[in-house]
C-alpha cells in the first residue's frame, strides 16, 4: 500500500493530514514539484519566494529522511511516477488559486482513470472556502459577518506529526541545487538567513516566542513599525510550515492570561482576515487581475515608470513610506501597517494602478500569497470586498508621526536621516536648511525631494474617485 504525498504549500510533518492518512496507509513517498507550467505565467513564484522555498525544502527534506524532486507540469509527471514506483494512491493538501483547483480536478479525473486512489484534503485553512455562506447561500463579501460565522464553527484538532515509512523515488527526481532557486548575481538575499528561519522548526520556534513573550502586547504595539509587536509568522503560514490550526489550539489553549487572552482574540482575528482573502479568492477568481467592483474601471490611473521606480526603491521623499519599501527589499518583508500606508501611496498619491504594486510585492515578499496579496491590494485601493473607503488617503507624515513617534524605524531603513531631529523626520522638506546642513542632508542629493504633494495628490485621487461614482451611477440608472 505505497501512497505518493505531494506535498506544496504545506512544507511540514504536524498537523499535515494528507500526510497522516497517507502514514496510515502504509509506505509513504514524499514528492515535491516545481510548477511553472500549469499554472498561471503571471503568478508564477517571485524570487522571495524562490529563496524561501529552497531553505524549506532542505528543511523538509531533513525532517522526512528525503524527498524526491521533480521540476515540470504535475499533469503529466504524477501519472509517470505513479507507474514508475507502483503506487496504488496519492493524497495532497488543497490549494486555492484558481490555476490550481483546475489542475488539481483534471489530475483527479487523470489518476482516477489510472485506478489510483486520489484524496485531497484540508490542509491550510480552518475552515474551506465552500463551509461558510451567508444566510442566502451565496459567499460572503463583508469581513465581520464571515468572522463571526467563522467562531461559530467548531476547528478540527491538530493532528501529531504521524509515524512514517518512508520509501523513495529520489534515484530518478532532481537535486534542489540544481533549481538555482537563490539568487546569485547579485545575491540581494546575503542578510537573510541570519533574519529566517524556513522549515518547521523555525515556524514553531517563532511561534512559541510569539505566544510567550508577544501575545500580551499584541494589540497595543502591533501598529508600531519601531517596535517588535508582530508575530512574523506570515512566510511561515504561507508555505504550510506550520498550520492555522496549530495557531488556533494552542492560543483557545494557553491564553488563560486576560492579557494573553486579549491579545489572542486580536491575533486570530488576523488570521480571519487570511481565511477571509482564501474565501474571496475561491468565490471570485478574478480577484488577482480585476476589479471586484466593476465600477472602479473607469478610475483615470496614471502611467508614470518614473515614479513607480521611486517607489519600489524607496526614494519617494515621503519617509515612512521609503523606510517600508527599503525594508522589503532588504528583508523580503514588511510591517502590516506599513504595508497600507506604502500601497496607499502609490495608488492614492501616484494614483498608479493597484496591480502594480501587486506585482511587486508578489515578487519581493516572502509570505506572497496570491489570495491575501489581491485582497489586500483591492482592499486599500476600494476596489475589492469590505475595502478602505476611497476617500481615506492616509498621510504618511502623520501616520508616521503617530505609529512612529521616534522616527526609530525611519532612522533604521533610512540612515541618511539618521541625524535629523524627531520633529522634522518625517517631514525633511519642512525643516531649516541650517537644520538639514547639521543632519547632512541635501535635499534632491542625499536624499530626494517629494516626488508628490500630499494636498495636491489627495485632490488629484478624490477627483479621481469621484469618476468612478459617476460611473456607478451611469451603471445604476442604465
Amino acid at each position: 500500500m505505497t501512497t505518493i504525498i505531494w506535498f506544496r504549500q504545506d512544507l511540514r510533518t504536524r498537523d499535515n493530514p494528507a500526510l497522516a492518512a497517507a502514514a496510515a496507509r502504509g509506505t509513504v513517498i514524499p514528492i515535491f514539484i516545481l510548477d511553472e507550467f500549469s499554472s498561471d505565467p503571471r503568478w508564477r513564484l517571485g524570487g522571495a519566494s524562490r529563496w524561501w522555498l529552497h531553505h524549506s525544502l532542505a528543511a523538509l527534506s531533513g525532517d522526512l529522511g528525503q524527498i524526491a524532486l521533480f521540476r515540470g507540469d504535475p499533469r503529466n509527471l504524477l501519472p509517470t511516477i505513479v507507474k514508475r514506483v507502483g503506487a496504488s494512491a496519492v493524497y495532497w493538501n488543497r490549494c486555492y488559486e484558481p490555476f490550481a483547483v483546475a489542475r488539481d480536478t483534471e489530475l483527479k479525473v487523470s489518476l482516477q482513470k489510472l485506478g489510483v486512489e486520489v484524496h485531497s484534503f484540508n490542509g491550510n485553512l480552518l475552515h474551506e472556502p465552500w463551509e461558510l455562506a451567508t444566510g442566502s447561500g451565496g459567499p460572503f463579501k463583508v469581513y465581520t459577518p464571515y468572522w463571526r460565522a467563522s467562531l461559530s464553527k467548531p476547528v478540527v484538532v491538530p493532528l501529531p506529526s504521524p509515524n512514517l515509512k518512508v520509501d523513495t523515488c529520489a534515484n530518478f527526481g532532481e537535486r534542489l541545487e540544481d533549481w538555482s532557486l537563490l539568487p546569485v548575481k547579485p545575491n540581494w538575499a546575503a542578510r537573510w538567513g541570519a533574519l529566517w528561519q524556513p522549515g518547521e522548526a523555525g515556524a514553531l520556534s517563532q511561534f512559541d516566542e510569539f505566544s510567550k513573550n508577544g501575545l500580551t502586547k499584541y494589540r497595543e504595539i502591533r501598529d508600531r513599525p519601531d517596535l517588535q509587536g508582530t508575530s512574523r509568522l506570515s512566510p511561515h503560514l504561507h508555505w504550510g510550515e506550520i498550520s492555522p490550526r496549530q495557531i488556533w489550539a494552542r492560543l483557545n489553549l494557553e491564553a488563560e492570561d486576560p492579557l494573553k487572552r486579549y491579545g489572542a482574540d486580536k491575533f486570530l482575528s488576523e488570521i480571519g482576515w487570511r481565511e477571509f482573502a482564501h474565501h474571496l479568492l475561491y468565490h471570485f477568481p478574478t480577484l488577482p487581475e480585476q476589479n471586484w467592483r466593476q465600477n472602479f474601471d473607469a478610475y483615470p490611473w496614471r502611467e508614470s515608470a518614473s515614479d513607480l521606480k521611486a517607489w519600489q526603491r524607496g526614494m519617494t521623499g515621503y519617509p515612512l513610506v521609503d523606510a517600508g519599501m527599503r525594508e522589503l527589499w532588504q528583508t523580503g518583508w514588511m510591517h502590516n501597517r506599513v504595508r497600507m500606508i506604502t500601497a496607499s501611496f502609490l495608488v492614492k498619491h501616484l494614483r498608479i494602478d493597484w496591480r502594480h504594486g501587486e506585482a511587486w510585492f508578489w515578487d519581493t515578499l516572502l509570505d506572497a500569497n496570491l489570495a491575501n496579496n489581491a485582497a489586500g491590494w483591492q482592499w486599500v485601493a476600494g476596489s475589492g470586498a469590505d475595502a478602505s473607503p476611497y476617500f481615506r488617503i492616509f498621510n504618511p507624515i502623520a501616520q508616521g508621526k503617530k505609529f512612529d513617534p521616534n522616527g526609530d524605524y525611519v532612522r533604521r531603513w533610512c540612515p541618511e536621516l539618521a541625524r535629523l531631529p524627531n520633529e522634522v523626520i518625517h517631514e525633511p522638506f519642512k525643516a531649516e536648511p541650517e537644520v538639514l546642513a547639521q543632519a547632512g542632508i541635501t535635499l534632491g542629493s542625499t536624499y530626494p525631494s517629494p516626488i508628490v504633494d500630499h494636498d495636491q495628490a489627495r485632490r488629484a485621487a478624490l477627483d479621481g474617485y469621484a469618476k468612478v461614482r459617476t460611473y456607478k451611477n451611469h451603471v445604476r440608472d442604465a
